[in-house]
C-alpha cells in the first residue's frame, strides 16, 4: 500500500484558490485545510464575543472582525480565520493580498472536537509569532471556560483561566472587561 505524497502548496497558489472558492480553508505549512461548518451553540458564542467586544471597544481605535476575517502570519506563512478578532490601530495588509490583516491585536478561537488540540497546539504556536497580538482567547462551547493566554513583557504567555458566569475576562490594555454571562448568553450548555 503507497501513499502519494502531498503537492505543496504555494501561498500565493492558496490565496489563488481561496479568492475563487465558495467555502473557506485555512493554509499551514504548504497545505490547505477545508473548514467545516459550526454548530449553532459555536455560532453563538462567537456572534456574542464579537458584539460584546465591538460594544465595549466603541470610541477606541479598534475594530472587530468575525469568522470571515483572514490573518496571515508571515514569520510561519500561515492564513487562518479566527473566530473572532480586534485590531487596535491601523491595519497592516499582506502584500500578497489586500484582505489579509497581519496586525491583531487579540484573538479569539471558539474550541471544538475537531479543532481544539490544534487550536492549542499548531495554531497558537503561529500565531505566537504576530508581533501585535497581546490576548489569544479559546472559548468553550461545552462548559462554563475561557482561557486567555496574556503576552508578558519577556515574550512568555500567562494563562488565566475563568470559569463562573460571574466572571469577567480583564483586557486592561483596553480598558475593558468581557463578562462570562455575555460570552454565554443565550447558550445552554449540559453542565453536571
Amino acid at each position: 500500500m503507497s501513499t502519494a505524497p502531498k503537492r505543496y502548496i504555494k501561498p500565493e497558489e492558496y490565496l489563488e484558490i481561496e479568492r475563487k472558492a465558495d467555502h473557506r480553508s485555512q493554509y499551514f505549512n504548504g497545505e490547505m485545510f477545508a473548514m467545516a461548518g459550526a454548530s449553532d451553540t459555536h455560532v453563538q458564542i462567537a456572534t456574542n464575543i464579537a458584539g460584546e467586544m465591538r460594544q465595549r471597544l466603541k470610541g477606541k481605535p479598534c475594530r472587530v472582525g468575525a469568522a470571515d476575517k483572514r490573518v496571515g502570519i508571515p514569520q510561519t506563512g500561515s492564513y487562518t480565520y479566527p473566530d473572532v478578532i480586534v485590531l487596535c490601530g491601523e491595519p497592516r495588509q499582506s502584500p500578497l493580498d489586500k484582505d489579509t490583516l497581519l496586525n491583531p491585536s487579540i484573538i479569539f478561537e471558539v474550541l471544538s472536537e475537531s479543532t481544539e488540540s490544534f487550536d492549542r497546539g499548531t495554531k497558537f504556536a503561529h500565531y505566537q509569532q504576530v508581533s501585535s497580538l497581546t490576548d489569544y482567547i479559546l472559548v468553550s462551547q461545552t462548559e462554563y471556560r475561557v482561557e486567555r493566554f496574556r503576552k508578558q513583557p519577556s515574550g512568555d504567555w500567562l494563562l488565566s483561566v475563568f470559569t463562573l458566569l460571574g466572571e469577567s475576562v480583564p483586557f486592561h490594555d483596553f480598558g475593558i472587561e468581557l463578562p462570562l454571562s455575555e460570552i454565554y448568553y443565550l447558550v445552554e450548555l449540559n453542565q453536571n
